[in-house]
C-alpha cells in the first residue's frame, strides 16, 4: 500500500462522518429508485462504449458468444467427443450447449468482480463531484454484464432450436435462480470497489479469484461426478447453485430447489447489505485517496 492511501484511509478512520451516508437496505432500494434514470443511460453508455469505434459495433457483443460456441462444439463434441453422461445426451452438440450454459452465469460473475475494483478509481471526476451517487456504479457494471449475458443466452436458445434440442418452458424462471448471485455480486462489487481504491494490488487478486470460481463450479464437469465430502466443498462456490439451476430449468425441466434457493437467497442479501454498508461507511476517504 503506498504512503498516500494509507493517509487517505487513516483520514477516513479518524473522521466522523460515516452517518452522511444511510446503510440499511430501504436506503439502497431508495437509492435505486431515486437514480434509476442516471442509472440507465449509464449503463446504455457502459455497453455500447465498448464497441464504439469498431467496424462491427454492437455486432461484436454477438460475434464473441457464437464464435466461442462454435469453437465448443467442434473441440468437445467432435475432437474429444465429450458427453455430459445424462442419459439421452449423445449428441456432438450436447456437450457445448451444457457447457456454454454454465460458462455464461460464470461470465456474468465474472465480468462484474473483475470490474469492480476499478470501478472507483477509472472514475475519478465522479468522486469529486459531491452530488454524483458513486453507489450506483456497481449496478451499471452488473446492467452491462446483464446486457452481454443476454445477447448469449440468445446465442443459446437459437443454437439449441438449430441443434434440435430441447428447451424446457420452466426457463422463464430464470430471473427467480439467478436473484440471489446477483445480489451476491452487487454486495461483492460494493466491497471490492472500496478495497481497489486503497489497496492497487487488488486488481490482481480478483483475477485469479475468477479463475478458482470457475474450476471450482460444476461447469466443465457434472456435480454428481465428484465424492460427496467435494460436493458439499462446491456448493460454498456462489455460481454453483445458478449454474445448476439454469441448465435444469432451460435444458432439462428441473424443478427449482426452493430450500437452497431460499438459503443462497439469504446469502444474498447478507452479503449485499454488507458490501453496500462497506462501501457507505468508507467512500469519505476516496477524494483523499484519488
Amino acid at each position: 500500500m503506498q504512503p498516500a492511501t494509507a493517509s487517505g484511509l487513516q483520514n477516513f478512520v479518524s473522521s466522523g462522518v460515516i452517518q452522511h451516508y444511510p446503510t440499511s437496505l430501504l436506503s439502497a432500494a431508495r437509492i435505486l429508485v431515486r437514480n434509476g434514470g442516471l442509472l440507465w443511460e449509464l449503463t446504455k453508455r457502459d455497453f455500447i462504449g465498448r464497441y464504439k469505434g469498431s467496424f462491427l459495433g454492437l455486432a461484436w457483443s454477438l460475434f464473441n458468444p457464437l464464435l466461442m460456441l462454435t469453437i465448443y462444439t467442434f473441440v468437445f463434441g467432435v475432437a474429444f467427443k465429450a458427453r455430459w453422461g445424462t442419459a439421452g445426451d449423445d449428441s456432438r452438440s450436447n456437450f457445448a450447449i451444457v457447457l456454454f450454459s454454465g460458462l455464461i452465469v460464470h461470465g456474468l460473475f465474472a465480468e462484474c468482480l473483475i470490474r469492480s475494483p476499478t470501478l472507483i478509481t477509472s472514475n475519478p471526476n465522479y468522486v469529486k463531484k459531491v452530488v454524483f451517487p458513486l453507489e450506483i456504479l456497481p449496478l451499471v457494471s452488473l446492467g452491462s454484464a446483464l446486457g452481454h449475458f443476454l445477447v448469449s443466452l440468445l446465442v443459446l436458445i437459437v443454437f439449441c432450436v438449430i441443434s434440435g434440442t430441447g428447451l424446457h418452458p420452466s426457463g422463464i424462471l430464470l430471473p427467480i435462480v439467478l436473484l440471489p448471485m446477483l445480489l451476491i455480486v452487487l454486495g461483492l462489487s460494493w466491497f471490492f470497489a472500496s478495497l481497489g481504491v486503497y489497496l492497487r494490488d487488488f486488481v490482481q487478486v480478483i483475477g485469479m479469484i475468477s479463475t478458482v470460481l470457475l474450476f471450482f463450479a460444476p461447469i466443465f464437469y457434472p456435480i454428481s461426478s465428484l465424492p460427496p465430502f467435494y460436493q458439499g466443498l462446491l456448493i460454498f462456490n456462489p455460481i454453483t447453485l445458478p449454474v445448476v439451476q439454469v441448465r435444469g430449468l432451460l435444458l432439462w425441466g428441473e424443478a427449482i430447489n426452493w430450500s437452497a434457493w431460499a438459503a443462497s437467497m439469504v446469502v444474498g442479501l447478507v452479503i449485499f447489505y454488507l458490501g453496500f454498508a462497506w462501501f457507505q461507511k468508507t467512500r469519505r476517504g476516496f477524494a483523499d485517496v484519488l
